[in-house]
């Protein structure tokens, strides 16, 4: 009697709360809105330079500059437009080969925000003397910390990890309407559908493979223009 009386009380203490995170989700709705990518305009401008290195070398640069600076903190930004009414993840794609996330490493002293608007600037923005402050920078997505200095990555932290080598946030970035992409003439910037993003670890790597999860808890709502 004694156990089926405690059962009765879980279950509507459960669906007490079942209830209350149905109304608090209808009263919290996550709704992004995604525009059509028609309503912008892609133009090009100078290269930036990128380092021609091997994984080998890029490993031993990044421990010459945790030796010098310690962690190495890095953000990036998911950003989304409407195609063929799907959301999709705009990338930019180095030398034809590896995908990134717009994005990059902060400085010593930076905010996420401030680093992400001005790594933003940088890549995808006519005016490089920008502060940034167009780029309206939303909640963080979710972080991944490379314990060692390996390609793996892990969305936690390791617990048996006292001295983490990198931690790289994703933070969702909101369009407006319309805008101008500026982009180097080194890069391109692509609209990759979520759909073909999900799970494709071999492809686009670990991160950027992970987003649609990530934004699993969101609505999209498509406007048409």
């Amino acid at each position: 009697m004694g156990e089926a009386a405690e059962a009765t009380t879980l279950y509507h203490h459960h669906h007490r709360n079942r209830n209350h995170e149905s109304e608090y989700d209808r009263n919290q709705r996550l709704e992004v809105d995604l525009y059509p990518l028609s309503n912008y305009y892609f133009g090009a401008k100078h290269s930036i330079p990128f380092k021609d290195e091997t994984l080998a070398d890029r490993f031993s640069r990044m421990k010459s500059n945790y030796a010098a600076r310690g962690i190495r903190n890095c953000v990036e930004a998911v950003i989304l437009v409407e195609l063929f009414k799907h959301p999709h993840l705009l990338l930019l794609q180095v030398k034809n080969s590896f995908f990134k996330l717009p994005g990059g490493r902060l400085r010593p002293g930076e905010s996420d925000i401030d680093g992400l608007r001005r790594k933003l600037v940088r890549k995808l923005s006519v005016n490089e003397d920008d502060n940034g402050t167009e780029w309206e920078v939303g909640e963080c997505l979710g972080m991944w910390w490379r314990a060692e200095f390996e390609t793996l990555l892990y969305p936690y932290l390791p617990p048996n990890v006292r001295k983490p080598k990198e931690c790289t946030k994703l933070f969702l970035v909101k369009l407006p309407e319309s805008r101008k992409f500026i982009v180097p003439k080194n890069l391109k910037l692509l609209a990759v559908p979520l759909c073909q993003i999900h799970e494709n670890q071999k492809r686009y790597g670990q991160v950027i493979s992970a987003v649609p999860q990530l934004l699993s808890k969101f609505s999209f709502n498509m406007i048409e223009s």
